[in-house]
């Protein structure tokens, strides 16, 4: 799991994975969107896929990324338990509640706060 925090913990990364949330790309697609060399981008593709965050397809000379989005949701689950991030104020602290039967009933739905929506499956259609 630190891999995977390793890699979101920087912001290149991130945006990767937003782009990617929308839509599988290629990696040029991806790179269209920065003003980093090749090289670097790539880098940070290998940082991604060694924490299984995404993983590419290649097709003659082109690779094309998706996101795993079942690697990133366990991380936010396990922060969301460790860190007691949907525990309700006045809730019952005897109730022992993990963040995924809290978030089951909210799954594909909009959160409050845009930073901590959980999803169920990537929408590409797979």
């Amino acid at each position: 799991m630190s891999g995977v925090y390793k890699a979101l913990s920087d912001p290149t990364r991130r945006r990767i994975l937003q782009l990617l949330r929308e839509r599988d790309m290629t990696a040029g697609e991806i790179a269209d969107n920065f003003e980093i060399t090749k090289p670097t981008l790539s880098r940070h593709f290998a940082v991604l896929k060694e924490a299984d965050l995404i993983h590419g397809d290649k097709v003659r000379t082109t690779i094309t990324y998706h996101l795993n989005v079942s690697v990133l949701e366990d991380a936010l689950v396990t922060l969301i338990d460790t860190f007691d991030l949907l525990r309700r104020k006045g809730e019952d602290e005897g109730e022992d509640r993990t963040a995924s039967e809290t978030a089951r009933p909210y799954r594909n739905q909009e959160c409050s706060c845009p930073r901590l929506q959980i999803v169920e499956e990537h929408g590409s259609g797979k």
